[in-house]
This record gives C-alpha cells, sequence and structure tokens, in this order.
C-alpha cells in the first residue's frame, strides 16, 4: 500500500517536472522569437540613395533632414525621423494603417518621386490626390507577391510584377495628369493607364504604412519630390 503510494507520488512529480522544463523551453522560444522580431524592428537600412531632382517645377521637396513640420500623421507614436529619414513603425496587429500626409489640396497634374525601404512587413507606396481620406494609391508590395499594385479605396486599377525585398531601398514614381497615370519603379514603367474618370481631379499626397495580413510594419521614407506636370 505504501509503496503504490509512493509509486504514484514518483509519477506526479515527475509529469509536473516536464510540465515545467515543457513551459520553460516555450517561454525561452517566445523571448528568442520576441527578441529576433525586435532586432528587425530596431534594425537601420543602409543609407538611402542620392536625391535626384526630376525635371519639372517642384512644388514640394522633403529629405527630412528638418523633421516633420511639413507633415500631419493621423496617429500619434507612428511616425518619426530617424537620421534624416521617415520611419513608421505599427504595432503586430493585422490590417492595421496609418497616413501622414502633405501638400496642398489643389495639387492637379504631378509627378511624386521617393525612396522606400520597407524593414518588416510588405505593403510600401504613396498616395496622391487625397482629399477626404481617399486618393489614388501605389502599393509595392513585397513578400510574396513581388509586384506593384495601384487602387483606389479597395479598387484594384492596375497591377504588375516588381522584385523587390526588404532591408533594399527602391524607387517609385508616379505621374498623374487628367485621367492618366503611370507608376515607375527603380526607372522602369510598370503601369499605364488612361481615361479613368472617376479618379480624383485634386489633392495633396501621403505616405502609408500599412501591416496587412502579415501583421507588421516597420517601413522608411526618403528623398519625397512633387513635381509638377505640364
Amino acid at each position: 500500500m505504501v509503496l503504490a503510494r509512493m509509486k504514484t507520488i514518483l509519477r506526479y512529480a515527475i509529469g509536473v517536472a516536464a510540465l515545467l522544463v515543457l513551459v520553460a523551453a516555450k517561454n525561452v522560444t517566445a523571448t528568442n522569437l520576441a527578441a529576433t522580431n525586435d532586432e528587425t524592428r530596431l534594425a537601420l537600412p543602409s543609407s538611402p540613395p542620392r536625391p535626384v531632382k526630376p525635371a519639372g517645377k517642384v512644388l514640394f521637396s522633403d529629405d527630412f533632414s528638418k523633421g516633420l513640420h511639413a507633415w500631419s500623421p493621423d496617429r500619434e507614436g507612428v511616425w518619426t525621423v530617424v537620421r534624416g529619414m521617415l520611419r513608421a513603425d505599427l504595432p503586430d496587429q493585422k490590417q492595421l494603417r496609418s497616413l501622414i500626409y502633405a501638400g496642398d489640396t489643389s495639387w492637379t497634374d504631378i509627378a511624386v518621386d521617393v525612396d522606400v525601404c520597407m524593414m518588416r512587413g510588405v505593403d510600401k507606396g504613396v498616395v496622391v490626390r487625397v482629399m477626404d481620406n481617399v486618393g489614388l494609391g501605389v502599393d509595392l508590395r513585397g513578400g510574396g507577391y513581388q509586384d506593384v499594385l495601384v487602387y483606389q479605396r479597395e479598387l484594384p486599377m492596375g497591377r504588375a510584377s516588381a522584385t523587390n525585398a526588404n532591408g533594399t531601398w527602391n524607387h517609385l514614381r508616379l505621374e498623374v495628369k487628367g485621367a492618366h497615370f503611370k507608376v515607375f519603379v527603380n526607372g522602369e514603367l510598370k503601369i499605364e493607364r488612361t481615361e479613368l474618370k472617376f479618379i480624383r481631379p485634386k489633392g495633396r499626397i501621403a505616405l502609408p504604412a500599412y501591416t496587412g495580413g502579415v501583421g507588421q510594419c516597420t517601413v522608411y521614407y526618403d528623398n519625397v519630390v512633387v513635381t509638377a506636370l505640364e
């Protein structure tokens, strides 16, 4: 009777010990993952490309050497300037977004040039003709997409393949004139469409931060230039 009770206690003790080891292992794994995540989130990209002035009359230009005085974010705690680069970082939750706005609501026919580097996540780009938080957006998508997408609200308006990797700078250029737009990635024309009568006729610009389905976003922007199109 005593022997049987001792065996039961021993089995119970062994089970508890195994459970504690498992919990500890899980905690270590979670800690390691969190540490890896933080390292990627806090990592700086390589130096951005040197700014190149596009042809045309410059309406707006910012290399973020003077902070965010020319910009208006829609959320606090997302947008900062780090070593002369604009940085956006969102919590690790799916389908979060934030936009930071600049420019004049009277802008019509313009081109926007910007350098962008995603460190964590998939989506990065630029939005033009923004009025009442709606505009024509370009999304340079990494991850399993490797493409560039043009959209207004949830309506896709063009798509093309475009290879891009996290930690790599890419140059986006969006030209919009009347109901005609062109999208260039690293100097290569990717998308061109005409006769889109329903796009907004005018508006300011915005830079986006999206977590999307992967639930991550740490992205850097630099060398934003807006020029008038004749």
